[in-house]
């Protein structure tokens, strides 16, 4: 990867799947779906919004496509050898996509902008006050990822 040596890193469980972002800051939020559970294995997923030309990635994936609530089909790209799902690309907008950020390679400062989908929340999650929740999602999606992702802030 030809990317600066400050850059964003991440990748699979096993190291064969890596891959580097920019050095600039992104905005994560949490999803709460049934879809972001069953993936993850957990109460909800981290979702790192970035225009797809910004990821360079090295080691072979493969795909899992599926449909979505909005109607819209998703491919969920994954390891090939470990299984660890990296990334999320919607057919609707494929210039965009969604790191899995519990991917990367520094978490500590992994601070959520909002929650979407927390009508499906566990209930022993508790959410901060602070935090923006949204039943489902916010009424205009596109518009709002095209907003985390204009504004580029990953919270420190």
């Amino acid at each position: 990867m030809a990317l600066p040596k400050d850059a964003i890193t991440g990748g699979c469980q096993c190291g064969a799947v890596r891959y580097a972002l920019e050095p600039k800051p992104y905005k994560i939020y949490v999803c709460h779906c049934l879809e972001c559970q069953k993936q993850s294995a957990s109460a909800f997923g981290l979702s790192m919004p970035l225009k797809f030309e910004d990821l360079a990635l090295e080691g072979e994936t493969a795909e899992y496509v599926r449909s979505t609530d909005s109607g819209a089909r998703t491919r969920c790209i994954f390891c090939r050898q470990c299984g660890t799902r990296l990334y999320h690309r919607s057919d609707r907008s494929p210039e965009f996509v969604t790191i899995k950020a519990g991917t990367l390679d520094e978490t500590h400062s992994i601070k959520p902008v909002a929650h979407i989908w927390v009508s499906r929340k566990q209930p022993w999650v508790v959410l901060d006050d602070d935090v923006p929740a949204y039943a489902s999602q916010p009424p205009d999606l596109k518009g709002w990822r095209d907003e985390l992702i204009g504004n580029s802030g990953r919270d420190k």
